[in-house]
């Protein structure tokens, strides 16, 4: 069983507040993410959404915010409603004056239900290389 996370990284054409506010802001977030009724990043806020394959099942996320370093840090658990499995996706990102990079992983993906093909490590990769390499991309570099 691979248990190693999922590790992305990308350079945006954006300066690091840019890319903080797109990450935190939820008005900003249901632009090129989703769409969540309340998200505050503070430790210990819980927020939830739904999302799946397109022509497939939709399912609830409920996540927690465990850790924030303002402008710098964003660590959230990651969990489906009736499944087992917990996993934390933590947001990083690097000021690099006009730029910044941002490196997200994806760590406990092991711990899903192996017999749900939705939860499959491909999934999550696929997911998230379209999230952030052409939704938050176009979002922040338009």
């Amino acid at each position: 069983m691979n248990t190693a996370p999922l590790l992305f990284e990308r350079t945006f054409n954006a300066p690091a507040a840019k890319v903080w506010a797109a990450i935190t802001q939820k008005e900003q977030m249901k632009q090129w993410y989703f769409d969540l009724k309340e998200f505050i990043p503070e430790p210990g806020f819980e927020f939830s959404f739904l999302g799946g394959p397109p022509d497939g099942i939709q399912y609830l996320h409920l996540c927690k915010i465990l850790e924030v370093v303002p402008g710098k840090k964003l660590s959230h658990s990651w969990r489906y409603d009736g499944y087992e499995g917990d996993t934390v996706v933590t947001w990083e990102l690097f000021d690099e004056g006009d730029k910044t990079t941002v490196k997200l992983t994806h760590a406990g993906l092991h711990t899903f239900p192996a017999s749900n093909p939705d939860f499959a490590p491909y999934n999550f990769n696929e997911g998230w290389t379209n999230i952030l390499g052409t939704s938050l991309r176009y979002y922040l570099e338009k």
